[in-house]
Order: C-alpha cells, then sequence, then structure tokens
C-alpha cells in the first residue's frame, strides 16, 4: 500500500485531550477504510505565521499513513468537514523516517540548548 503522511492543525482553544480525540478519530477512519496509522506524532501547540480564522496558534499533530487511497481520501474528506481543524495536508512520501520527525528532533534540540533567557542571566 501506499505511504502518506496527514498533518493537520487544530483550533487553539482546545484541550489537549480533544486533540488526542482528533487524531483517534482519525485512525479510525483510516483503519475503517483497510489502512494502518503507522505513528501518531503530537508537535503541541505552536504559532502560525499568519492568523488563519482568528487563530493565531494552533495544535499540531502529524500522522503516518500505510493506507490506500479510498482510506486518505475519506480521512481528508472527513478532516475537511470538522470545524476543530483548521488546515491540514496529506502527502505521499516513498517511505516514512524511522524515529522522531524533523520537528520532534528541533524541540528536544531546543529543550537541550536552553533558552535566550537562560543564556542572558548566566
Amino acid at each position: 500500500m501506499p505511504l502518506y503522511e496527514h498533518v493537520f492543525l487544530a483550533r487553539q482553544d482546545l484541550a489537549q485531550a480533544q486533540v488526542d480525540a482528533l487524531s483517534e478519530n482519525a485512525t479510525k477512519i483510516v483503519a475503517d477504510n483497510g489502512g494502518k496509522v503507522v505513528k501518531t506524532e503530537n508537535w503541541g501547540l505552536r504559532g502560525l505565521a499568519y492568523r488563519i480564522a482568528k487563530n493565531r496558534k494552533a495544535h499540531y499533530v502529524m500522522l503516518e499513513l500505510d493506507a490506500p487511497a479510498a482510506a486518505v481520501a475519506e480521512l481528508e474528506r472527513q478532516t475537511g468537514i470538522n470545524e476543530d481543524v483548521v488546515r491540514y495536508m496529506t502527502i505521499r512520501v516513498d517511505a516514512h523516517e524511522n524515529g522522531p520527525s524533523a520537528m520532534m528532533r528541533k524541540a528536544e534540540r531546543d529543550q537541550r540548548r536552553g533558552s535566550r533567557r537562560d543564556e542572558q542571566e548566566a
């Protein structure tokens, strides 16, 4: 089956439990249509480059899918209907990354490095 990465942005005023419910719903849609979610990553609440539907921030979630095209089409249809999702994008990939994605590695690196405020106070 083809491999996909599906990223969606959920509204900033949702609780983390609601964002998790959205990702579980997406997983269920893919499973019901003959695919499977290989990995789910929650990138957290991040700032947007520009305002989208009065939101300055959004919860980012990435799903790595191993699913037929029909399952992806149904996932995109359901995601487009959901008013809690601000934006989404699905791309086809040749292979999934092993280990954490680039966004997770960046967050980990930034935590190790510390904030600029810590550097200025030292």
